[in-house]
């Protein structure tokens, strides 16, 4: 670790001159996740879309050129890590916040300093916010006008999408940058490198860990780097050593230590509306197995499952439509269902609904059709309802000619007679050839064809008048 760990705003303890890792050479009371954070780009492990030579960011590093950025991703990514490595590469006064323990007072301390100290010295602070979606509105506004002007340079760390969590003028001024799971290879890497490295990992012990055991805890981990070294960690130091000093892990043992990793879940969070997206999509995609899939983990994070049948409801409206009028009955008898009975029961119906959904011919001509019109109302000229589809169900209404000349379609052949029902030639539903729609159309077809027959009657009518 670098003396970075006692900065300003988490100063080694009182009456210690000495720093604190001189006492404890072997860092012991830090933890391996800790200890084995990168201290340059060449020690740092995963995020080969934004770190690789030759790409932005790994140029701004390299060259001390970087401005304000946010990190966002999942846990044990290294976003943390990341800023570490450029706060060990930057020329910048490195000040540390947390999102979780700070608060403005604190900010307003460094902003000050930092102001001071550009203006005195020309020195750039460049300042670390870990969590910086816990603070609220009003605390990240403080930030604005520094980062504005250049007294600091931000790098935010988040687990939450910064454009839904983080305010947007702050947003509009840093450079975002996701980071993704580590791959089962990177973190089998950093397995083995932590029990090769006698200065901060596990060198100094003699470990023989099977490799059926690093592979497990490489997978399961699911792309946590720390996980997978906190429960490396565990499994060394609770696992007692053979006659001949050695410790072995075995396969067994590397379960016990990781155990289930919990699923990354939070109605508030990411996850959330990431699994719905994914179980829409691969609804809308005609998977049923992606389907019952993303439905899963949903059920298994504990989702409500009326949130979960009334997607199924928009989507059987939106993506299914009228090619297959009964995914909407299914999918409303399925909310029905969930409400009376909920979890666990109520998996059955749900699922029963998502794969006919999945399963169903597709068409999405019932939104194009409503939205065209929606539309076609906020950008064109109102059209004033014809006198004959006025209501006539009033006293007065015959003075007024409400009515008149409105042909009733049950007393005619089919329960159709073709007349003008709006006034101007508009076409907002377009049928498609799917599933149950294919019938649809030919009727519609005909429809229209008999309605554009009045429409050019009236106007050669109008022609010969002129």
């Amino acid at each position: 670790m670098t003396d970075d760990l006692f900065s300003k705003t988490n100063p080694p303890p009182s009456g210690s001159e000495t720093p604190v890792k001189e006492q404890l050479p072997n860092q012991s009371y830090i933890p391996l996740a800790a200890r084995m954070r990168p201290r340059n780009l060449s020690e740092y492990y995963g995020q080969s879309h934004i770190l690789a030579p030759g790409n932005l960011l790994r140029r701004a590093i390299e060259a001390d050129r970087i401005q304000s950025l946010i990190f966002f991703g999942p846990p044990g990514t290294g976003k943390t890590s990341l800023a570490q490595v450029i706060a060990n590469q930057t020329k910048c006064k490195f000040e540390r916040l947390s999102g979780v323990e700070s608060n403005v007072s604190d900010m307003r301390k460094i902003l000050y300093s930092a102001s001071n100290r550009l203006a005195n010295t020309g020195e750039s602070t460049l300042l670390f916010i870990d969590e910086i979606h816990r603070f609220n509105k009003a605390q990240q506004d403080v930030l604005l006008p520094d980062v504005e002007n250049g007294s600091v340079r931000l790098i935010g760390a988040t687990t939450h999408n910064p454009f839904f969590f983080v305010n947007s003028p702050l947003v509009s001024r840093s450079q975002v940058f996701e980071l993704e799971p580590l791959s089962e290879e990177e973190i089998h890497d950093l397995l083995n490198q932590a029990l090769n490295d006698a200065d901060r990992g596990l060198g100094h012990l003699k470990c023989d860990i099977d490799e059926a055991a690093l592979l497990h805890l490489s997978k399961v981990s699911n792309g946590d780097a720390r996980k997978a070294l906190n429960s490396l960690e565990i499994a060394t130091l609770t696992t007692p050593p053979n006659d001949k000093g050695i410790i072995n892990i075995s396969i067994e043992i590397a379960e016990q230590c990781i155990q289930k990793k919990a699923i990354v879940y939070d109605s508030d969070e990411d996850g959330h509306y990431d699994t719905i997206s994914a179980f829409i999509k691969s609804m809308r995609g005609s998977d049923p197995d992606a389907t019952l899939y993303w439905l899963a983990k949903m059920i298994h994070a504990g989702e409500d499952p009326r949130f979960i049948a009334r997607r199924i409801i928009v989507h059987a409206s939106e993506d299914v439509g009228l090619a297959d009028p009964m995914a909407l009955v299914l999918a409303n008898a399925a909310f029905q269902a969930a409400e009376f009975i909920g979890w666990p029961e109520a998996r059955i119906p749900i699922a029963e609904a998502a794969i006919y959904v999945a399963c169903a011919n597709k068409s999405n001509s019932v939104i194009r059709a409503i939205d065209a019109a929606l539309d076609d109302i906020r950008t064109g000229n109102a059209i004033p309802v014809p006198h004959h589809l006025k209501d006539s169900h009033y006293a007065g209404a015959k003075t007024l000619k409400h009515g008149a000349g409105y042909k009733y379609s049950h007393d005619f052949p089919n329960h159709f007679i073709a007349q003008d029902y709006l006034g101007a030639e508009k076409r907002f539903y377009m049928p498609t050839e799917q599933g149950v729609e294919k019938k649809i159309k030919a009727r519609v077809d005909y429809w229209r064809n008999e309605f554009s027959k009045i429409k050019r009657s009236r106007t050669s009518e109008s022609k010969r008048k002129e």
